[in-house]
């Protein structure tokens, strides 16, 4: 799902960062809009989540100056996100395909408590 008002990008261009993160410096934000029982589920290793709903409350937690990719679990809410983010600034860019893509290509996840990571 795609969008001409944001760009989008495949899994396999979002930046290896993420499958195993180096805090410290900054960079670009994988940003994870999907609900807490799907975060749950799996995630990749360094994603941030915030639920679509509370993006708008939230922003003080984003970097202005950094690329941030905006993921859900298949591509529709990311969209809306990514709109909206871009609408407030920030350099947004919408993850095409979703977490359900990212598992699909082999990227790594990590889950909540006592889940064993997958997304479908």
């Amino acid at each position: 799902m795609t969008s001409p008002e944001v760009p989008s990008v495949p899994v396999e261009a979002v930046p290896a960062e993420f499958d195993n993160p180096v805090r410290g410096e900054p960079g670009p934000i994988l940003l994870d809009v999907r609900e807490d029982d799907e975060w749950e589920l799996g995630h990749a290793p360094g994603a941030i989540h915030i639920p679509m709903v509370d993006v708008p409350a939230r922003l003080d937690e984003l970097e202005f100056d950094v690329d941030l990719y905006v993921v859900c679990r298949q591509g529709g809410r990311s969209i809306e996100v990514a709109k909206y983010l871009a609408h407030v600034g920030f350099d947004a860019i919408q993850v095409n395909g979703g977490m359900v893509a990212w598992q699909q290509q082999g990227r790594p996840l990590v889950a909540e408590g006592d889940h064993q990571a997958k997304i479908y």
